[in-house]
């Protein structure tokens, strides 16, 4: 592998090349141009900032960003949050009414199994004197 100078790469980089466009016909220069290659560089990373920037800003002031998938009116946000609330508040409900007919075909299938559904208090004695 080749070993770069460090002094070869800075010229290389402040080298100045000229782009000439030309008129095909007439040989004449239309435009000139000194470039290095930090300007073409510097250039295109302006450039680039510069559209991603235009990019953003055409998104995010105009009503383009209402085609983004997963974004929405404060309305519909608004809606589907009281949906959401609404629908887990309906499964909860759901829950407990299938939690209360499994207790009651328990209890129906058992038929004459005694199970107690008490629980037994210890009561303190003064309570229970009657004094």
């Amino acid at each position: 592998m080749a070993n770069l100078d460090d002094n070869n790469t800075f010229k290389r980089i402040s080298n100045t090349y000229r782009l000439v466009i030309m008129n095909d016909d007439t040989y004449d220069e239309v435009v000139a141009f000194r470039l290095s290659r930090t300007s073409v560089y510097i250039g295109f990373s302006v450039s680039f900032i510069f559209l991603v920037g235009l990019t953003i800003a055409l998104i995010a002031f105009t009503p383009l960003k209402y085609y983004i998938p997963g974004y929405g009116t404060k309305e519909s946000q608004t809606v589907l949050q009281l949906l959401k609330i609404r629908t887990d508040s309906l499964e909860q409900t759901l829950h407990y009414k299938e939690q209360y007919l499994e207790g009651i075909k328990k209890v129906l299938s058992e038929g004459n199994a005694k199970q107690l559904d008490t629980i037994p208090l210890k009561l303190p004695e003064s309570i229970l004197s009657n004094d």
